[in-house]
């Protein structure tokens, strides 16, 4: 496990290398970010992505929950098993039904490409309570009718 130091956005990210010829064997002749299930360690893992680093390299990030329950941190060896998941990313079901209910953000977010979807409902399916989960939809609901992309809404109001 490695951690970056200055690198712009990926600035303090810890991560694993996925070297070209072992990420071509997992997904071959692919140069675009792509996701992956298997284990870390004895970790269950599923639709993590895979990030380009040019060459053909590739990175996996490692959340802090997912550190967390690996009870590691960057320096540490980690035994790494994966493979292509095809599986399609589900959003998540409460934020779509409310989507349902505003006919604006649902058109607005499903204008958006199918990775920034993704980020909305990322975020929200991450709240650690359901409180924090309904004031999330809500703001999203709110910032996709007024046309607000997902990084536009984070900014709001800091």
């Amino acid at each position: 496990m490695k951690k970056f130091g200055q690198m712009g956005e990926k600035t303090g990210w810890t991560y694993i290398e996925i070297p070209a010829e072992l990420a071509n064997k997992i997904y071959p002749d692919n140069k675009k970010s792509f996701r992956v299930k298997g284990r870390l360690d004895a970790l269950e893992i599923s639709g993590i992505a895979l990030i380009p680093m040019g060459e053909g390299d590739f990175i996996m990030a490692l959340k802090a929950d997912v550190r967390k329950k690996l009870k590691k941190i960057h320096g540490a060896p980690l035994q790494v098993e994966i493979e292509h998941d095809k599986a399609e990313y589900q959003l998540d079901a409460d934020f779509v039904e409310c989507l349902e209910d505003d006919f604006n953000a649902k058109k607005y977010f499903y204008a958006q490409p199918k990775s920034h979807q993704n980020y909305f409902s990322k975020w929200i399916e991450s709240a650690k309570t359901h409180e924090t989960k309904a004031k999330r939809i809500a703001k999203a609901v709110s910032a996709l009718s007024r046309k607000m992309n997902y990084a536009e809404m984070l900014r709001e109001g800091k």
